[in-house]
């Protein structure tokens, strides 16, 4: 029963089109981790940012509070052009 409401919400995912918004990090990170719960998708989004120089320079160019729990359109633009749509 689990896996199978798993799977609805793995395929509706699929239909959507990724659209550039402000999203929460948490958010963002299971766009492109659908199947990991939300910590575990954000650890490992923030660590494929750190595995890229490049656009963790950008990230950092583009916010005055690197702290913040949302990414800017700019900044999820960003992430986008160096990882790839989710």
């Amino acid at each position: 029963m689990v896996f199978n409401k798993l799977n609805v919400k793995l395929e509706k995912m699929r239909q959507q089109e990724f659209k550039i918004r402000t999203y929460g990090r948490m958010e963002l990170a299971q766009t492109y981790f659908p199947t990991l719960l939300a910590l575990s998708a954000w650890n490992k989004l923030k660590r494929w940012i750190d595995n890229c120089p490049q656009l963790k320079k950008r990230l950092a160019e583009l916010t005055d509070n690197p702290k913040a729990r949302t990414w800017t359109p700019r900044q999820v633009e960003a992430i986008v052009e160096m990882l790839g749509e989710p």
